[in-house]
């Protein structure tokens, strides 16, 4: 074989290869969502007045975001919520889109007197669900604590 056949031949394959490489990189390249900066509050009823529990965090996604579940549970339950009772009937947060990739989700409870009454006291921990618009998910078990006092 002549080296003038070889030579292209050769850099074909190299060229070929590395677009293949490229492709497959970008089939597999999709991240999951993440929850970043988690904070709980919780603030109970007062003067006839409802409490809240409030939890904010940022999700972001190189396909956006669709949406975050949550639920709260006292540490001393030993619950500890997995991303399929996440998937189920929980509460959704309200998600407002900061740019194409990226949200900020907030979620309030509120609180009555009575509710309040019967919460157990002490810490509590919030777990998360993340779901993208390409359908990805990220579980966060504790995505926040907060004290639950007085």
């Amino acid at each position: 074989m002549s080296k003038r056949v070889l030579v292209p031949s050769v850099v074909g394959v190299v060229v070929l290869g590395g677009v293949a490489a490229g492709g497959l990189a970008m089939a597999y390249g999709a991240t999951e969502p993440t929850v970043a900066n988690g904070s709980a509050r919780y603030v109970a009823p007062s003067d006839g007045r409802a409490g809240t529990l409030t939890f904010t965090a940022e999700v972001s996604d190189d396909s956006g975001v669709r949406g975050l579940k949550v639920v709260a549970w006292p540490v001393s339950s030993k619950l500890g919520p997995t991303e399929d009772d996440l998937r189920k009937d929980v509460d959704g947060a309200v998600c407002r889109s900061v740019s194409a990739e990226r949200a900020r989700c907030t979620y309030t409870l509120k609180v009555s007197q009575a509710e309040a009454a019967e919460l157990s006291r002490g810490s509590w921990h919030v777990s998360a669900l993340a779901t993208a618009k390409d359908g990805g998910t990220a579980f966060v078990s504790r995505a926040a604590v907060f004290d639950v006092t007085g």
